[in-house]
């Protein structure tokens, strides 16, 4: 019981601190005026971040359903699932700190450490294990993770004021989504995994967006990257329920 109340209470704390730098402020500035102070065309539109509140929901299932099932559970994966819970928790809020006080590239480290700890909790489920009780939650934090790093990195290098080795942004931005296509569709190949590629359908249509005609390069771009995840989903998904009935 006593690792059920110190995950959900990490919970908790992470979901508090993001509602007040969202909605309020965190040094006297919110996290999305903060995202806004600077140009920078990977950043999709305001609602995308909208999801947080689809991550913290599915969060917040899982905690209930993994309570459930505690007595299935071994000792051993049980003491490092909440090990990593806690801690994948706890970058989170160093995240946001570094954030909003200004120091990206801890933000960077902090969201790198991240991904990991996610990873490492992603890899506790059943390959096939993609339900709400088992890594959907993780799904989305993974997938969410891998962009905040991309985005965090391509607003820190702006704010240095980089010169991208002579490549414009609206360059680096389509490379950056490539990068995302890429890290979806390795998850839908390997783990049948489709919720971070419908994550990353939703950012890159926020992005679109967000870039409209002013940039067309990186709207078309993304309109093209999410249409062709969307057409792979389909193509696996239909490969899929082929297997099943060759196999019935």
């Amino acid at each position: 019981m006593s690792r059920i109340i110190l995950m959900t209470l990490s919970l908790i704390a992470v979901i508090v601190l993001h509602i007040a730098a969202f909605f309020f402020t965190l040094n006297e500035h919110s996290t999305l005026e903060i995202a806004n102070r600077l140009p920078v065309p990977f950043i999709p539109a305001n609602y995308v971040f909208a999801i947080w509140l689809l991550i913290f929901i599915s969060l917040f299932i899982w905690i209930i359903n993994f309570n459930k099932r505690i007595k299935l559970m071994g000792a051993k994966n049980l003491n490092r699932i909440t090990i990593l819970f806690i801690f994948s928790c706890t970058l989170s809020i160093a995240w946001l700190f570094s954030w909003h006080f200004g120091i990206y590239n801890w933000a960077i480290i902090f969201e790198v450490l991240l991904l990991i700890v996610l990873f490492a909790c992603y890899t506790t489920f059943p390959k096939r294990l993609n339900e709400l009780s088992g890594r959907i939650p993780f799904s989305l934090l993974i997938g969410w993770s891998f962009f905040i790093i991309l985005s965090t990195t391509s607003y820190s290098l702006m704010f240095h004021e980089w010169s991208g080795f002579g490549l414009s942004d609206p360059s680096w931005t389509v490379f950056y989504m490539t990068l995302c296509t890429a890290f979806a569709l390795h998850f839908m190949y390997h783990y049948r995994d489709f919720v971070i590629n419908l994550l990353y359908v939703w950012i890159f249509v926020g992005i679109a967006i967000k870039n409209g005609t002013e940039e067309l390069f990186i709207s078309a771009a993304a309109i093209f990257l999410a249409a062709l995840i969307v057409a792979c989903m389909f193509i696996f998904w239909k490969k899929g329920i082929e297997k099943l009935r060759a196999v019935a």
